[in-house]
């Protein structure tokens, strides 16, 4: 794998991420980081916030608030 530009082996990072569409917090408080080299998966229940939480890592929606990194960099910037 190339070097990543980041001084750590996060590939994804997310901290205290939350989405709200209008007064409904689809996606609360989130805490996670992904390392290179590691595998991980998503799942939850129908509803869970696991679309809108991949969509903010694509960049495609910003969070309302906390921050979203992948390789070190803001995911929604172009």
């Amino acid at each position: 794998m190339d070097e990543l530009n980041t001084a750590s082996n996060n590939v994804i990072s997310c901290q205290a991420v939350c989405k709200r569409y209008g007064s409904e917090t689809v996606v609360s408080d989130v805490d996670f980081k992904v390392q290179a080299g590691e595998c991980v998966v998503l799942v939850g229940h129908n509803g869970a916030g696991k679309t809108t939480l991949m969509k903010l890592m694509l960049g495609l929606t910003r969070p309302s608030s906390g921050t979203v990194e992948v390789l070190g960099g803001n995911p929604a910037r172009s």
